[in-house]
């Protein structure tokens, strides 16, 4: 469900704008992510964790933040953030 320091690194790796970068909006939506996804497949094969259900939709929450963020400040990062990550159509 959690994802791993070096998972982290290479999400970090990828999505960063400089080189000490590691808060940018683009680098937590892929962080975010990368979280959401792990717990999709855990809550397919387990059901009935309710608890694990309201921590994914915190976490959707939280993405959907940024992601407004992100299009309101920057609509070009926008685009490229969520065609990179696959989210959206």
């Amino acid at each position: 469900m959690t994802i791993t320091r070096e998972q982290k690194r290479e999400v970090i790796d990828q999505f960063r704008l400089k080189d000490d970068d590691t808060g940018s909006p683009e680098v937590q939506i892929a962080i975010l992510t990368t979280r959401i996804n792990g717990l999709t497949q855990h809550l397919q094969t387990h059901r009935k964790d309710f608890a694990g259900r309201r921590g994914l939709l915190m976490l959707v929450s939280r993405r959907r933040s940024l992601l407004d963020y992100l299009k309101k400040v920057n609509p070009q990062r926008y685009l490229d953030a969520i065609q990179r990550l696959g989210i959206r159509k």
